[in-house]
């Protein structure tokens, strides 16, 4: 119960967004130019400071990166097992195999600092510094393989990829930023996690499934089951301690981005459906991220 209680503000703005959007009618576009400032500014922000102020020695960085290539790793290959078991067309899948394995980093920092302090949202910050640039990979290849765009284009002006590799360069060179300037990403940091996840309920949709029914299902299952269930394994065979362990499946535990629905939508995909998977992945973490994290309580 006093899982459900901490994972419950960050859901409660999920709703604050939604009620926005939905009862209160704000518009389309004031969301939209808010995501922008999140995903552009915002978050990179908070991105690059927390790996930067992240203490990064080897060990640590290899388990974890170890634990995040095998749970990307897990999820690509789990979802694009669709296209032998359901034969969906090339688009579909390529557009829904993204939501098997990318996650909300919004949601997921929140998260982490409620249920592990400043200690669970560094390990966190590194889980999602290393895990970013892998998805934005693999989720790009996709929907490049079919719409002819560039791989190397896409993440080259990707602001989470660009924004985490030079986190993770300058703490590895021991750059220490001016306190000015360290003070303005902080501030800027700080207004990242609460407009993210309002913008996240401001997206949510349910039109757009009719005819996806199993294909839908199939990455929810891999999402918020099958992952959270290889993180678990993972951290077992890693020797993972207790804090990193618990990260490591609320990481894996999260919905998808908010993210793949613009992409989806910028390389020709299905972002209807798309949306639809990301609303009701969203929805239903708020269930699921409580029951596994029970697991690892105490």
């Amino acid at each position: 119960m006093s899982v459900a209680l901490l994972v419950f503000p960050d859901f409660m703005l999920v709703a604050l967004g939604w009620a926005l959007r939905h009862k209160l009618n704000f518009s389309r576009e004031f969301f939209a130019g808010t995501e922008r400032l999140v995903y552009f500014v915002l978050f990179p922000a908070l991105l690059f400071q927390s790996i930067l102020r992240t203490p990064i020695t080897a060990g640590n960085a290899a388990m974890l990166l170890q634990a995040s290539a095998a749970l990307i790793a897990a999820g690509v290959a789990l979802s694009w097992l669709a296209g032998l078991a359901l034969r969906p067309s090339p688009v579909s899948l390529a557009s829904s195999a993204q939501c098997g394995y990318r996650f909300n980093t919004y949601i997921g920092l929140a998260l982490s600092a409620s249920l592990g302090g400043a200690q669970g949202q560094t390990i966190m910050a590194l889980i999602v510094g290393f895990a970013v640039p892998m998805a934005n990979i693999a989720a790009v290849y996709g929907l490049a393989r079919h719409s002819g765009g560039s791989l190397l284009r896409e993440l080259a002006r990707n602001p989470l990829v660009v924004s985490t590799l030079a986190g993770l360069a300058c703490n590895l060179a021991g750059v220490q930023l001016p306190g000015p300037l360290d003070t303005v990403l902080a501030r800027l940091g700080a207004a990242a996690l609460a407009l993210g996840i309002i913008c996240v309920g401001a997206s949510l949709s349910w039109e757009g499934g009719k005819g996806h029914g199993p294909l839908i299902a199939w990455m929810l299952a891999v999402k918020l089951a099958a992952l959270p269930a290889v993180a678990l394994l993972v951290a077992r065979l890693l020797a993972l301690p207790p804090l990193e362990s618990r990260m490591l499946l609320l990481f894996a535990a999260l919905p998808t981005a908010s993210a793949a629905y613009v992409l989806a939508m910028r390389m020709g995909g299905d972002g209807r459906m798309v949306a639809v998977l990301i609303s009701l992945g969203t929805l239903f973490s708020a269930l699921t991220i409580p029951l596994w994290l029970m697991l690892t309580a105490g």
